[in-house]
């Protein structure tokens, strides 16, 4: 009896210890089921980390470069805006100059036309030498004035270039060959021309000198004891000889009004 009782103690202590043993083991299965469970949301939880961390870094350089365009544009556009106002500044400054240009040209043209008109006179008045020169010189600024192509610039050049060229005849003197008019016959003769105060002519066979009398507007013939001071005179004046002393006779000439 006794001996049963033991083999049943020792069975039940069998069975328990078998069941403390399979307890221990779903306990320890389920602590590392446990553990697996919190490591692999950890790694999850760390994977959502590390995504948020990747998200936020792009987004942030996506903001850095948008704030980097931003000032780059807002650059632009100040420099933009002030490049608008010069060009603004340089429109109304331009409309200014165009109209004190139209007021200029519509002074001065008159003016031009004037001087031409001065300097056309002044020939007809003149002594007559170089006569087809000087009034083909007045044609061609005539002619000047109305062309579109030639800015008035220019064409205000020219007839301050004409006066300059009538100036220089009065401290000049010239020796050219020229036809010679005279009670209806035409001959070639030699002119002289001692700036403004006396022209002259002398026959091509040096029997023959006059000197024009603007007074009378006519030509008149020198007595023959200045033909040698006519020829020297032209001599002088085409460098045959050196410069010297002439004795002729001078008819004042009078400023053409």
């Amino acid at each position: 009896m006794h001996k049963a009782n033991i083999a049943r103690w020792s069975i039940f202590g069998l069975l328990f210890s078998t069941m403390l043993t399979v307890q221990a083991q779903e306990s320890l299965e389920h602590a590392i089921e446990t553990q697996v469970n919190t490591d692999s949301a950890a790694r999850q939880s760390q994977q959502q980390i590390d995504n948020l961390v990747d998200e936020t870094t792009d987004l942030l350089t996506e903001y850095r470069e948008v704030l980097r365009q931003t000032q780059s544009l807002r650059a632009y556009n100040e420099q933009l805006e002030q490049l608008v106002n010069s060009q603004q500044q340089e429109l109304q400054s331009i409309d200014e100059q165009l109209i004190n240009i139209e007021t200029t040209q519509r002074d001065i043209v008159p003016l031009m036309m004037q001087m031409i008109e001065v300097m056309a006179q002044f020939v007809e008045l003149d002594a007559p030498f170089l006569p087809a020169e000087r009034q083909e010189r007045v044609v061609q600024l005539q002619a000047l004035m109305s062309r579109a192509d030639v800015s008035l610039a220019e064409k205000y050049r020219r007839i301050l270039e004409a006066y300059q060229v009538e100036t220089e005849y009065g401290r000049t003197i010239e020796a050219y060959q020229g036809t010679l008019d005279v009670n209806g016959q035409s001959r070639t003769v030699d002119f002289l021309r001692m700036g403004r105060v006396g022209l002259y002519y002398l026959t091509l066979d040096g029997m023959e000198a006059g000197v024009w009398d603007h007074e009378a507007g006519q030509w008149q013939r020198l007595p023959n004891q200045y033909t040698k001071s006519v020829d020297q005179g032209l001599k002088v004046a085409r460098r045959q000889l050196p410069p010297d002393l002439l004795v002729l006779p001078v008819k004042a000439v009078e400023r053409a009004e």
